[in-house]
């Protein structure tokens, strides 16, 4: 179920409107697409906070003045390069029967067997990029690393996803991989110094003799 936004009129086009919008706790923003003339539009910030948090490529349920409810998805996200403030979003509207290009979350399940034998688990993507129907996108997608053992990958051409979804990610991407364990190397102790050694009993005699 997509999640519903409202969003208000924005009519000030200049830096000072934006930043009025920003202190009155509002992210300045514009929706497009081809049912939808490009509009400026402003989004509260702790919804918009709230929502990208959740899912960043959810499709949104838009309200837009003038223009009633409207499916949508966030195609651009500007932020302040210092304290990460949200600066401007860019809202793209989609046909729910004509498909997009999107990313879903990697969701790691199971227990390698190279990690029950002593390897480490190390996951080189988070993240998938696919494309199919707007009401077809899975909210994550699972991949199961509980064959893999040491020294083996997982390619993402090993995934398996519902008829209609493309796969977009490179297939030859490594998804997972486990590595082998490090050996402890030996400690070893350094000597300090001036430190005396014990000498070998046949140096010992020899020495005595030398001082009689």
């Amino acid at each position: 179920m997509a999640t519903t936004l409202k969003a208000e009129a924005r009519s000030g086009r200049t830096k000072g409107d934006r930043n009025r919008l920003r202190a009155e706790g509002k992210v300045p923003a514009v929706v497009y697409g081809k049912k939808v003339p490009q509009t400026s539009i402003a989004i509260d910030q702790k919804e918009l906070l709230a929502l990208i948090k959740a899912n960043r490529h959810a499709i949104i349920e838009l309200d837009v003045p003038q223009l009633g409810k409207q499916p949508v998805m966030i195609n651009e996200i500007q932020r302040d390069a210092i304290n990460r403030q949200l600066l401007h979003v860019d809202f793209h509207q989609i046909n729910m029967d004509e498909p997009v290009n999107t990313t879903v979350r990697l969701e790691y399940t199971g227990e390698a067997i190279g990690v029950q034998e002593g390897g480490i688990l190390q996951i080189q993507l988070h993240e998938l990029d696919i494309r199919c129907l707007p009401t077809q996108i899975p909210s994550v997608i699972e991949v199961d690393v509980s064959s893999l053992g040491i020294g083996e990958n997982l390619l993402v051409s090993s995934l398996q996803l519902s008829a209609g979804i493309e796969i977009k990610t490179n297939e030859h991407d490594v998804l997972a991989t486990i590595l082998t364990p490090q050996k402890a190397e030996p400690e070893t102790v350094d000597e300090e110094p001036g430190a005396k050694t014990e000498d070998a009993p046949g140096e010992a005699a020899a020495k005595s003799e030398e001082t009689v």
